[in-house]
Parts: structure tokens; sequence; C-alpha cells
């Protein structure tokens, strides 16, 4: 999910237009360089109608062609400042910023230059603020939410999919202007003494740094927690596919659609939709391209992946969507929620290992781009400076530059937002949804972008019970309870 930029007149956020709304022309990209196969364009790798599970991908892992600061075995001594493990957005990203003070940065991943696999949306504002709209491949001027089949929401605030190209080569650029080393290799071990830590890498080489970062995703082992992992989770499955015609309108992304039209004829998926419910979300690229994306929102555990596919054979089959072919598809699994990670301790963290994710939405990039020079000037204040602090005070200081108590009070309230969700059946959430979207969209967008402060979110929450309908406030009412004495606790024992 993402962000996006205001360069139309303001709204009443969650207006409800009419379908025949059409957005100036004041917005536009240009559409991403895939080019299909000969094979798919004359039909030969159709699918059935509606489906695309018997469809192989045609994109082969690709890797850029870039020349990195690779590190030397035969250096000595073989110490840095910090190693970053992994050089996904957050490993780049934080290493970036950190060697641009002079930080003697190592990052190590099994391959540096590989794409990342996942589609990335954003918000445009966010990347804009954060002077990343370059690396937008493809903008929408609008979004829209499909509440059920006679309500749809026009939102105001442009979208955007992340050129994962575009990003990986800028952070790279950068990384290597600045001095960053490479090395490719799996760490295998951590091992942190009083004032450093070394880590020992599946080829043999032990590397040692005043501190180490791990940027290696939320399937980490060497970032420790004190608490039960209870996450809720984000799954999905998506494909960028090529299809006879598609119904979306070119200008607006589709950022979620609750209908359950298409499971007149699936009493058993219905049954289950009712209960834990999925959206799709859809970027339409051109009117034979689109990458379409079946989501459950959150759920504990997490909902079964073949459920999540066969509700999106069905949807396609209703919208009369034929998949000729399938040019990339991605499983994602986010974990959401859940304790953040013991804070201080030896290993630093970013990204999603964390805890950054918004609790409530998924919401990753973004927030991680904007967070990473936080820690970046905490590092760089202890590391950089003539006294070189180090061993716990520089645990300390670097964990709390990027968890201050704000931070991690704002954050509660986000996992109240996601313990809310999970209580709600299919129609709680659209009508959660249709009062959260008729907010001001001060308050909305902050919501989504992870901005609010903690009291402008307890003024949020107001505004959403009293402009919600009374069956939403029949459903705050009897489910919020629990997780609100809950977040209540979590707030009593920060604060201590």
């Amino acid at each position: 999910m993402a962000t996006c930029l205001g360069l139309f007149p303001p709204s009443p956020a969650g207006k409800t237009f009419q379908p025949n709304h059409k957005s100036p022309p004041l917005f536009s990209s240009p559409k991403p360089h895939i080019t299909p196969s000969r094979k798919s364009r004359y039909g030969i790798r159709s699918s059935k109608f509606g489906s695309f599970l018997d469809l192989k991908p045609e994109s082969k892992p690709e890797f850029l062609d870039f020349d990195l600061s690779w590190f030397d075995p035969a250096d000595r001594p073989r110490c840095f400042d910090v190693i970053i493990i992994g050089a996904g957005p957050a490993g780049l990203r934080l290493a970036e910023q950190v060697s641009g003070s002079g930080i003697k940065v190592c990052c190590v991943d099994p391959s540096p230059l590989s794409m990342w696999p996942n589609n990335y949306g954003v918000w445009v504002d966010e990347f804009e603020s954060l002077g990343l709209v370059d690396c937008l491949d493809k903008t929408w001027p609008m979004t829209c939410v499909h509440i059920d089949d006679d309500k749809t929401k026009y939102l105001d605030r442009p979208y955007g999919r992340v050129g994962r190209k575009e990003l990986k080569t800028k952070l790279l650029e950068n990384c290597a202007s600045k001095g960053v080393r490479f090395h490719k290799a799996k760490v295998l071990n951590l091992e942190h003494k009083e004032f450093e830590s070394s880590i020992v890498c599946d080829d043999g080489i032990e590397l040692k740094a005043s501190l180490v970062v791990d940027a290696s995703g939320f399937a980490s082992t060497f970032t420790e927690y004190d608490k039960p992992r209870n996450h809720g989770y984000q799954i999905a499955h998506g494909i960028l596919a090529e299809v006879d015609c598609h119904p979306f309108d070119l200008d607006k992304m589709v950022l979620m659609d609750w209908r359950d039209s298409h499971m007149g004829n699936e009493p058993y998926l219905r049954a289950n939709n009712s209960k834990i419910p999925t959206f799709l979300y859809a970027m339409p690229f051109d009117s034979n391209l689109v990458f379409l994306e079946e989501t459950s929102l959150v759920s504990r555990p997490s909902l079964s992946y073949m459920e999540i596919k066969n509700r999106m054979v069905a949807r396609l089959r209703h919208l009369g969507i034929r998949v000729k072919n399938v040019i990339e598809n991605e499983k994602c699994v986010i974990p959401m929620g859940g304790p953040l990670p013991k804070i201080p301790q030896s290993v630093m963290a970013i990204g999603g290992t964390s805890g950054v994710v918004h609790p409530s939405t998924g919401y990753t990039v973004a927030r991680t781009m904007a967070l990473a020079p936080i820690l970046a000037d905490a590092i760089v204040e202890c590391l950089g400076s003539t006294r070189m602090i180090r061993g716990r005070p520089l645990h300390h200081r670097v964990w709390n530059g990027l968890w201050p108590l704000e931070r991690r009070c704002t954050r509660e309230f986000y996992s109240f937002g996601m313990e809310t969700l999970l209580k709600l059946d299919l129609n709680g959430t659209r009508r959660f949804f249709d009062a959260f979207f008729d907010l001001d969209p001060y308050y909305w967008q902050g919501f989504l972008s992870s901005r609010l402060s903690l009291r402008e979110l307890l003024f949020l929450s107001l505004s959403l019970f009293s402009n919600a309908s009374n069956p939403s406030r029949f459903d705050i009412v009897t489910k919020c309870p629990v997780p609100l004495v809950k977040m209540m606790g979590n707030l009593a024992l920060e604060a201590i």
C-alpha cells in the first residue's frame, strides 16, 4: 500500500462520487517498460476464462549491472564502524544515510545486485517529501475504495508504484559515492562483546564492527524479542498480468474492493469471506496490463494461501478478466503488530524485523525510508563523535532514537486499530472503512502514513465514533473493550 501527493483541489474525504467522475489529466506517468512475449499476444498461453493458476510467470530473476565497491578478504583489519545485514530497501537506505558522515559501513547480503521481488505501492506525497518521487514508475491521480456494490469512495490522494530498479539504483549510487563496502555472503552467526560485535559468514569470513544492524527482514533470527510474538498477518497473492481487458479506470488506483458479488455461486467461499474478508488491490497500467492482488488485511492465524487464490479466481471470473499471461507473481506475508523487539539489545534493527510495519495497514517502505535517516543520525552522533560512544550506551541511544516514547505510544494505538480490525467481519469492516474515509483528510491520511501524534489519534477515534453508523458504533462498543484495555495497559507500561 502507499501514499500520494496533493496536486488536486481538496474535496471532502470519503465523499461518494458518481461512477462517471473523471479526474483532470494533471498527473500522469509513463507506462512501465514491460514487454509481454509474442506468444502471450497471440493467446497461446491464455488461461481458462477468469483463471490464472495454470500459468507460470514469464519473468526471470533480474540483476543490476552496477559496479560496487566490494570488500576484499585480503584487507586487514576486517573492522568497520557499522555492518548492515541485508541489502533490501531498509538496509540500503540506512547504509546511504550513515555513510554520508564518514562512518565506515559494510553491507552484507547473499545477492546485493538482485532485484527486489515485491511490488511496492506508496502515497506520492510521502515519497515526494523524501526526495524519492523520481523512483516512482507509475502514478495515479486518485484512488478508489469500493465499500460494497452500491457505494464507492474516490480519494483525492495520488498513489504510485515504486520503480524497484529506479529506487535500488539510486540507493546503490549513493552508497557507492559515499564509500560503502559490500560483501556477497550470508550471515550465519553474530557474537557480541562489550564494545564490538562480529559476524561470521557462510564463506568463512569474519567481520567486526562497533554496531551490527539487522535489516534482513521478518524471518531474521538475529533480533531478540522478550515478549510473545502475537502478530497478526497480512497475506496476499498478486500477479502482474497481461489481460484481454479489465473494468478499471486508468486514472484511478483501486486501493480496496470489498465487494463480494463474485461469490454468488461459491457458497463456501462466501461464508468464509463473510467471517474473514479479503479485498482486491489493483493497479491498472493500460487497457491490457494490470497488477492485481487479493489481500487479507489482517488475520490471526494467517488465512490460507490457497483460499486467497481461490477467492481471486472467482473475483476475476466475475469481473470478466481473462488473464492471457502472468508476467510476475508474488506471495506476500507481512507480520503486523505484536511486540517491539527487546529495547535495547546488542544488535540494532531496521525494516520488517524492527517493528516499523504499520500495524493496521502493512505499509512499510515509505515509513522505513523516512525512519532510516533518524536512526542514522543517532548512529552518527555516537560513532562519529570524538568521544566514540560504544557498547551499552550506543545500543541504548540508537534503539531509543528509532523508538522514542512518543513513537512507541502511537504504535500501541495503531496496534489497537489492528486488534479491532481482527474482530470485524465483512459487514463490520465495510462499515468501518465507510466511516474512516469520511473523516477529515488530515486524519485518515495521517493515520495511513503513521504521522499523527497520540493526541491526534485520540481525536481521530472520537471523530470516527461520532461519524459512524449505529451498527458500526455497536461493533466498537461490543468488540473494542478488550483491545482497548490491552492498549491502555501497554501505554501505562511504556510510561513507567
